[in-house]
């Protein structure tokens, strides 16, 4: 089902929507503008956080800024964090998050994984830190996205 008309259907009905779209291309660019960003919004509960891919730091460094100033005038928290990927074009893909509520804080886990649990789970990649570090950005990507 499209991901927009899909949004449109709900209010105040999820926790947290993870967007994994395709790049902006075609039917997928309706997903990295401003009415789908009002749509996920509107179909969060209070408190709620859209997750959101994000591109490429290296590649696509105009769009992600575009991206996160338009998530800018829909919620109140917006954060670019970023992973390693050995499989997708330059190593490294990007999250945009947002959050419903002002006080959220993305860069820290709500519950911290703690290093038995990671055995436990067999984890190989997440942990706290990893989490954290995800949202150190490079200086040039920093001030860029930070900056009006």
């Amino acid at each position: 089902e499209d991901g927009i008309k899909f949004m449109e259907k709900y209010s105040e009905k999820f926790d947290v929507i993870i967007t994994d779209s395709s790049d902006p291309i075609g039917s997928a660019k309706a997903l990295f503008e401003k009415p789908y960003y009002e749509q996920t919004n509107k179909a969060l509960k209070p408190g709620g956080i859209l997750c959101c891919q994000g591109e490429c730091l290296w590649l696509d460094l105009p769009l992600i800024k575009k991206c996160t100033e338009l998530l800018r005038t829909v919620f109140p928290v917006v954060e670019y964090a970023y992973t390693t990927i050995p499989t997708y074009t330059n190593g490294q893909i990007g999250f945009l998050l947002a959050g419903k509520d002002k006080n959220t804080v993305l860069q820290k886990p709500v519950r911290e994984v703690t290093e038995t649990q990671v055995k436990e789970f067999g984890l190989c990649y997440y942990n706290f830190n990893v989490h954290c570090s995800s949202f150190v950005l490079p200086q040039f990507a920093h001030e860029l996205l930070n900056t009006n």
